[in-house]
């Protein structure tokens, strides 16, 4: 089905969970109002991003009061949010809820924590483990956690799960210059257009902005049709509200001139991947 959403490219205050969550529920409002089905926050929307020994201060469980409000907020409106996750056994994960009709839909734990360049999220984080497609009313979808969306399995074994529509929450830092933008605004918007044109399928790229530690976040949240072409953008290096129609015509048109999931072979790619496995055990 069509479905309208927004992509909340927003500044989160690092450490700030309750004025974040008000500039979030002002967000949440503002799209309802406008009609909109779907809001998309960028990762860790509710704490920031380089939190280090704040980790557990900021961290939330999924019947935390501050999850239930956003739960109940998802009566009137579909909501994809980034926090940081709190289990019983005390591990804490960067992690994503979907929420929808008043219950989380689905919970997702990014898998891939960079401990490259300026990034050091293993050290304070829980990987997570899996990766899984799930029913919206929208259709089906998958939600990777930026690092997440750089390993191409990730995103194939989402879309061989059958989803046709991927979120990515993000929190990318602006490095290098390329041309008139960050070099690494270059890199994302090639790497999603190139997903969504290999695996037919629609990506919802939501990135946020802001300082934290010195550090610039670029923004640049977009909707990538899944023929690889970006629709529309939203602005560099400012807040911006980017409201984008989804249409479902495109998906269909897509897969019929190029019906390249259709024919993708999961088996004989599982059959490859358990004899390199075997050979790197052997």
């Amino acid at each position: 089905m069509d479905f309208t959403a927004v992509l909340a490219q927003i500044k989160p205050k690092l450490g700030c969970v309750a004025d974040n969550l008000t500039l979030i529920e002002e967000q949440i409002t503002k799209a309802r109002d406008a009609g909109a089905d779907l809001i998309v926050f960028p990762e860790l929307a509710l704490s920031g991003y380089f939190l280090k020994d704040l980790v557990p201060e900021v961290a939330l469980r999924t019947d935390s009061p501050e999850i239930l409000r956003l739960i109940e907020l998802s009566r009137g409106i579909s909501i994809a949010i980034g926090f940081v996750e709190e289990t019983d056994d005390y591990n804490f994960y960067n992690s994503a809820l979907y929420l929808e009709d008043g219950a989380i839909c689905h919970l997702h734990r990014k898998v891939y924590l960079p401990t490259y360049g300026l990034f050091d999220e293993q050290r304070y984080l829980a990987r997570g483990e899996s990766f899984r497609a799930f029913d919206t009313r929208f259709g089906r979808f998958g939600i990777v956690i930026c690092e997440d969306m750089w390993h191409l399995s990730a995103s194939y074994i989402l879309a061989m799960d059958g989803a046709t529509t991927l979120i990515c929450l993000s929190s990318s830092p602006a490095r290098g210059i390329e041309g008139d933008s960050p070099g690494s605004a270059s890199a994302w918007q090639k790497l999603v257009s190139t997903t969504a044109l290999f695996l037919n399928c629609r990506v919802l790229y939501s990135n946020r902005v802001g300082f934290e530690d010195g550090v610039n976040f670029w923004g640049g949240s977009e909707y990538v049709a899944p023929s690889g072409e970006s629709i529309v953008r939203a602005a560099l290096l400012e807040e911006d509200f980017l409201t984008v129609r989804v249409a479902e015509g495109a998906l269909r048109r897509e897969r019929i001139i190029s019906p390249l999931m259709r024919d993708e072979n999961l088996f004989v790619t599982m059959q490859e991947l358990l004899r390199i496995a075997e050979k790197r055990r052997g």
